[in-house]
């Protein structure tokens, strides 16, 4: 039998090796920290950032609106193996889900700088600690993730009651409660001349499921025939010297945005939209096409607007 000191002792030895399991255990997992930045004309931007060279017409623009979802973020190993990194939960972070936004935390029209950052321009995490050479990632909200050991709803799901980044009202749309996955918004030098004559302010590109069946109010599973998710795979990425760079001169390098020939104002993902064959080329995504290829990714892994650039700004909140 122990006495009361050496079953003071023994509890002191048990807590003590569960706490170096612990501390062992968290000495396995490898901080991730991938930063983001949004580039025009070959130079950082966001915020309230001049935008210069934009469109077919080479014009002077203004950022109105820049964000979108990813999600299940993963680095590859150099045998091409992927592995995920469990994102930190906070108010841009959600399950495997991450809102990165360009706009200015202050509200404000100045570009964005270290003293003045993008809201939201990193994502972190942890993944299990061993060498990495890539990164994976997709744009869109998805379908549902997983939240301690069970299935959640995400892209359809009511945005009023869902947790951050899930509760941006900007980033809904009400087909079918889903969410807008992408959203850059432009405003041109000049105003926007409609194909009714009519004139308005602000160029829109903004990414989604379309072709949606289902009422998730109702407990419908909710199916969509377009679902305009794609897949962003860099083989050769280091997160300590390199950062995921967003092209808006590519979004829009095909793009007449001075003029909108039908549908909504620039391209909200309609399929007859004459605006969006060009946004979704850009994307890496088919508009259309037979045999199910319609909101499908072009080439898988590949998207013409994102590329791997040397890292310059921090940014954002951490």
């Amino acid at each position: 039998m122990l006495g009361s000191i050496g079953r003071t002792a023994f509890w002191l030895l048990l807590t003590l090796a569960a706490l170096a399991g612990v501390g062992e255990a968290a000495a396995k997992d490898l901080p991730v920290a991938i930063n983001f930045g949004l580039m025009a004309d070959g130079k950082d931007v966001g915020c309230g950032a001049p935008l210069a060279n934009l469109g077919v017409a080479h014009l002077q623009a203004k950022l109105h609106e820049a964000r979108f979802y990813i999600y299940g973020v993963k680095l590859i190993d150099a045998k091409g193996i992927r592995t995920p990194v469990a994102l930190a939960q906070n108010e841009w972070q959600y399950g495997d889900v991450a809102l990165v936004d360009f706009k200015d935390a202050r509200g404000g029209n100045a570009p964005c700088t270290e003293s003045n950052p993008a809201k939201n321009a990193r994502i972190s995490g942890t993944a299990p600690r061993r060498a990495y050479v890539g990164l994976e990632f997709s744009v869109g909200a998805p379908v549902e993730t997983i939240i301690d050991g069970k299935p959640v709803s995400i892209n359809h799901s009511n945005v009023e009651t869902a947790p951050p980044p899930l509760d941006v009202a900007g980033m809904a749309w009400n087909w079918q409660a889903g969410r807008r996955f992408l959203v850059f918004e432009v405003d041109p030098p000049s105003p926007i001349v409609k194909a009714d004559g009519s004139k308005t302010k602000t160029w829109t590109v903004h990414l989604g499921s379309t072709g949606c069946k289902g009422n998730p109010a109702t407990g419908e599973i909710v199916s969509c025939a377009h679902e305009n998710r794609f897949t962003v795979t860099f083989d050769r990425f280091d997160p300590k010297t390199q950062r995921v760079e967003f092209d808006l001169t590519r979004l829009f390098e095909n793009s007449d945005l001075l003029v909108d020939k039908g549908g909504a104002v620039g391209c909200m993902s309609g399929l007859d939209d004459p605006e969006c064959p060009a946004i979704f080329a850009a994307l890496g995504l088919n508009l259309t096409g037979a045999d199910g290829t319609a909101g499908k990714q072009t080439k898988p892994g590949a998207s013409p607007v994102f590329k791997a650039g040397l890292a310059k700004l921090a940014g954002g909140k951490q």
